[in-house]
């Protein structure tokens, strides 16, 4: 295993300093290390962050491998400066036994750019009938601990408390799409004053804090973990904040595009910009930040979701929700949050490290620790071009924005996936 010496760079945004990596760790730190054995990587000002965590990421395979596969995903992942990512289970077959997410996990260590681990699906199928193979999967290879049916709620109440008390046994977390579906049939964006006057069936913000209404208090009753997906509502935030003032165990997740894109996108009827939860009012987008930066919203999480050319080059009304996320959150998180380096390690690494259980994960650079890290360029500014993206798709509303940050390098244990900017392998 080759060493590798990172030299002046600054450790989550402190004085810069040297980090020698010798067989996957860490193995010094400090100003003026020689390693004669050692490659060089310059660090001169670039921030060295800990490996990037995704806990809501759509890799497609099995099923949909013309969108996305875990190997096109997990390089996309690694460009963008991840070292984990949790990959939901609406594929086709859905992740709802140990077969299918030892598959996913299995084909993740062979593509090995990124530590993958699977998301079980809650219900068989995804249905929201009856509970699938929750234990099984937890004890799988995979050794699955979040459970979701991210793409439909788990709309049942009574299936919803069984998950929640299920999990507890083996401190797994049920993550929920908060969408009450008798408030969104035949929703197209956010229901307010564009749809109105766009004449397209609204999603009423009501239709998620309702559900995450309902959640926190099942969660506070059963005293089990859950986590909320793709907040987008101020509302929600409102739920949320009373809900950890008491204790509730729950946690919640922002994607990138709630943070800076408005409904307003959809004046252009671009499909581009359909997603599930919708893009909301410059109102929410406020409140989200806010709660980001005070913690009411644990983490970003990118809910890539990546869509074959026929499925987002048509008709707005038959379009698939969804949006790329991986190559891009990063710098998302800087235009919004600007350069405060340790808000977006918690926010981007170490909370959803936590809230996953991944092991060797969300660790910032020091000796000992696993080298799982990423090296940001946080000067650079560059302009997204979709042909240029790794992922198999090219769904990104960011599409010729300049964005601030680069990722410069990845590593992953101690390798790199990722040097100058582009992908080793």
């Amino acid at each position: 295993m080759t060493a590798y010496l990172i030299k002046s760079v600054s450790v989550v945004g402190a004085a810069p300093t040297d980090l020698l990596i010798r067989d996957g760790v860490v193995a010094e730190t400090g100003a003026g290390l020689t390693a004669p054995d050692a490659t060089v990587v310059d660090g001169t000002g670039l921030v060295a962050l800990p490996g990037l965590v995704d806990l809501h990421t759509h890799l497609r395979e099995p099923g949909r491998e013309d969108a996305e596969t875990v190997e096109s995903g997990s390089r996309a992942a690694a460009l963008g400066g991840y070292t984990a990512v949790c990959a939901m289970a609406n594929t086709s077959p859905v992740a709802d036994t140990a077969g299918v997410v030892e598959q996913v996990w299995r084909l993740g260590r062979e593509a090995g750019l990124v530590d993958v681990q699977p998301i079980g699906a809650v219900t068989v199928g995804l249905a929201g009938e009856r509970l699938a193979e929750l234990g099984a999967m937890a004890d799988s290879a995979a050794r699955v601990r979040i459970f979701s049916d991210d793409g439909h709620c788990v709309a049942d109440p009574k299936l919803m408390r069984r998950a929640l008390e299920y999990v507890k046994a083996f401190d797994g977390v049920i993550a929920q799409h908060a969408e009450e579906p008798r408030l969104t049939e035949g929703a197209q964006m956010h229901e307010g004053e564009v749809s109105t006057r766009l004449g397209l069936t609204g999603w009423p913000a009501v239709a998620e804090e309702a559900i995450i209404a309902r959640d926190v208090l099942l969660a506070e009753h059963v005293g089990s973990r859950l986590h909320v997906c793709h907040v987008s509502t101020a509302g929600s935030v409102e739920v949320l904040r009373h809900a950890k003032a008491r204790g509730v165990k729950v946690t919640a997740e922002v994607t990138p595009h709630h943070l800076l894109l408005t409904d307003a996108k959809a004046e252009t009827y671009d499909p581009v910009y359909k997603v599930n939860p919708p893009l909301r009012t410059a109102t929410d987008i406020a409140a989200l930040r806010a709660a980001l930066v005070e913690g009411v919203i644990d983490i970003i999480a990118t809910d890539h979701a990546p869509h074959a050319v026929e499925d987002k080059e048509c008709e707005w009304a038959y379009a698939r929700p969804g949006m790329l996320g991986l190559e891009t959150a990063l710098s998302i998180a800087l235009d919004v949050l600007g350069p405060q380096w340790d808000l977006i390690a918690e926010r981007m690494s170490r909370a959803p490290a936590r809230i996953a259980g991944l092991e060797g994960h969300g660790l910032d650079p020091a000796p000992g620790v696993p080298a799982n890290l990423t090296l940001v360029d946080p000067t650079a500014r560059r302009t997204i071009e979709p042909a240029e993206l790794a992922s198999r798709s090219r769904n990104t509303p960011y599409a010729r924005m300049t964005l601030p940050g680069r990722i410069v390098a990845t590593f992953l244990r101690g390798e790199p996936t990722v040097l100058d900017g582009k992908a080793v392998k």
